[in-house]
């Protein structure tokens, strides 16, 4: 394997420096950036979470009536409003967050596009299809609606979802516009980032 195939390369300054090395130049200039920007960056996968959760729970609140079940509130609240916080804010964190500081992300509208799918399908598919889960369980369990026939399961799923589906579709353009808003403020503060730690001429790092 070549020398050249193991650094990354910055732009404008003629350098070839070593990726753990880049990496850790980023990450000591990290706290000079603006306040708003560090907070934004550090907690910004937090607030895309906390929007899957709530959409979790708004998903959960509207199958729970959709198939007349009134026990078990807590047991179909928490997992729907927990898993779907972890997994989005985890989602984030890998595709957006440490992909920039690691050098590895260096396009504006790849960093907006996975913000949009994360948000979109971690903070909304997911916590629908999560609380259709728990609630066909719960359903089954206490009897509180007609069970589908074999055969024709898919579509009876399907025609319960319908409704709510049509109702989360405020949520889930808010969690696409939310996720594509954070990916482009992370973007821009990761190029606030490299101009600090490289100069004007580490605003564009190529591989």
């Amino acid at each position: 394997m070549s020398e050249n195939t193991e650094k990354e390369s910055i732009s404008g300054n003629g350098l070839t420096i070593p990726r753990e090395v880049m990496v850790e130049m980023l990450a000591k200039n990290f706290d000079r950036l603006p306040e708003i920007d560090k907070k934004l960056f550090i907690y910004g996968n937090l607030y895309l979470g906390g929007n899957a959760a709530f959409a979790g729970l708004i998903s959960n609140s509207l199958y729970r009536r959709a198939l007349n079940i009134s026990q078990g509130f807590i047991a179909s609240s928490l997992p729907t409003a927990v898993l779907p916080f972890l997994v989005t804010a985890g989602l984030y964190n890998v595709l957006v967050s440490h992909t920039l500081l690691s050098g590895d992300l260096n396009c504006p509208t790849c960093a907006m596009t996975r913000g949009a799918l994360v948000g979109v399908v971690g903070g909304g598919g997911y916590p629908i299809l999560l609380a259709l889960a728990v609630n066909i369980f719960l359903a089954a369990q206490l009897n509180t609606a007609p069970m589908p026939e074999k055969g024709n399961v898919l579509r009876h799923w399907v025609d319960v979802s319908r409704p709510i589906l049509r109702q989360m579709r405020p949520v889930l353009l808010l969690q696409a516009f939310f996720g594509t808003y954070l990916g482009s403020r992370d973007f821009e503060t990761y190029t606030k980032l490299a101009r600090t730690t490289f100069g004007s001429g580490g605003e564009e790092l190529k591989d």
